[in-house]
């Protein structure tokens, strides 16, 4: 096959009302986060995902950090998160003042592996982050057994995982509060953003109170402040482009899936490639195609392979780190002692393959290609 320029690893799907509704937002002169189309940027996702309230924020961080803050969670206590995540889980922890604490992966689906959460949880323990790796849910029937037993909140990090589905409801309505991402690789964008979606009346209430700087949600302006609070809001431009995704976002999980699919297709008789698992019960929305490489299957190792992927001009990313491997968390006080070996094995053999919801056939077909020249 000829060999191509460039195939980035991901870039947006703008295919819907996206000009139509930043032009409208502009012309009316709402482009801060008064605007319109923030309300309706809430409610449209909060339905898609089956909840009652969404509140839109400026990025997944601080989804996170507000859901944690209107849960109240802070110093002194301790919130059970994987040890294989973007770190941005236990940064948002840390800004509450409270302590990661981490739990390995599961060998096969990659996720936060729910057996070993227990022997985690103290008496200082107030919540769980499952965390919805590359878009495939948790055990949520686990989840929140465990967290029923010992009074735990459950907090989604669903940042990966929009239209995600497990035991056919959506990924995010499962929790106390959920987080989602719109960075500009997830399959749902607004370029930067971030959104929590709940079905409690008081949580919806106090992520909207702390994320306007503790101005009353439905009072008068008085710039009387009785709490310490955020400037976390997104602006009506980011809620416009997000409303227009919204309304394809069953058309684009449905091109990822299928990319999915073709990889696992064009891959499947080569020793050595290691897809992640669908959890039971589940629909992997598949953010990133990712594949783990046996060195002795496949001849070669994860970093051979990707160079050789570059040459041919192919973009790749390697995976999260291990919470455990971070410098700025081991100075925080966090645990960073224990052994993950799961999370280990992927970071050191994993990356993501080229995953935008746009990518043709013929582009899956050539890297599976290379991939499989490489090795024979």
């Amino acid at each position: 096959m000829e060999k191509r320029d460039f195939i980035p690893v991901c870039t947006p799907t703008l295919g819907g009302n996206e000009i139509k509704y930043v032009t409208q937002a502009v012309q009316d002169g709402w482009i801060s986060s008064s605007g319109t189309y923030v309300r309706q940027f809430e409610e449209a996702f909060a339905a898609y995902c089956g909840t009652k309230h969404g509140i839109a924020v400026c990025n997944g961080t601080v989804a996170l950090h507000l859901a944690l803050v209107a849960l109240g969670i802070g110093k002194g206590d301790e919130v059970i998160i994987p040890s294989f995540t973007m770190i941005s889980t236990a940064f948002a922890v840390c800004y509450t003042g409270a302590m990661p604490v981490f739990v390995d992966a599961d060998k096969d689906t990659w996720n936060i592996d729910v057996a070993k959460i227990e022997e985690k949880i103290t008496p200082r323990t107030k919540a769980i982050i499952p965390v919805h790796i590359f878009g495939n849910p948790c055990n949520m029937d686990a989840v929140a057994v465990i967290a029923k037993t010992h009074n735990l909140f459950v907090i989604e990090d669903a940042a990966e995982a929009h239209g995600a589905e497990y035991r056919g409801k959506k990924a995010g309505s499962f929790s106390d509060i959920a987080a989602f991402s719109f960075f500009a690789n997830k399959n749902i964008t607004t370029g930067e953003g971030g959104m929590c979606i709940t079905n409690d009346d008081t949580y919806d209430h106090l992520c909207r109170y702390y994320k306007n700087v503790c101005f009353p949600p439905d009072g008068p302006r008085t710039y009387l402040h009785d709490d310490i609070g955020f400037n976390y809001r997104m602006s009506n431009l980011h809620a416009a482009i997000g409303l227009a995704q919204t309304e394809k976002a069953d058309e684009y999980r449905a091109m990822r899936r299928r990319n999915a699919e073709l990889y696992k297709k064009y891959l499947a008789n080569c020793p050595g490639i290691i897809f992640q698992k669908d959890e039971e019960n589940s629909l992997n929305v598949h953010w990133m195609n990712t594949i783990v490489i046996d060195p002795a299957a496949y001849g070669h190792t994860r970093d051979e392979l990707t160079a050789q992927l570059k040459a041919n001009g192919i973009d790749t990313r390697l995976l999260f780190r291990s919470m455990a491997q971070q410098k700025s968390l081991r100075a925080y006080g966090c645990d960073c002692n224990g052994a993950y070996p799961v999370t280990d094995w992927l970071s050191e053999n994993g990356f993501y393959l080229p995953s935008a919801s746009s990518l043709s056939e013929d582009d899956i077909a050539y890297i599976c290609t290379t991939i499989k020249q490489f090795r024979s």
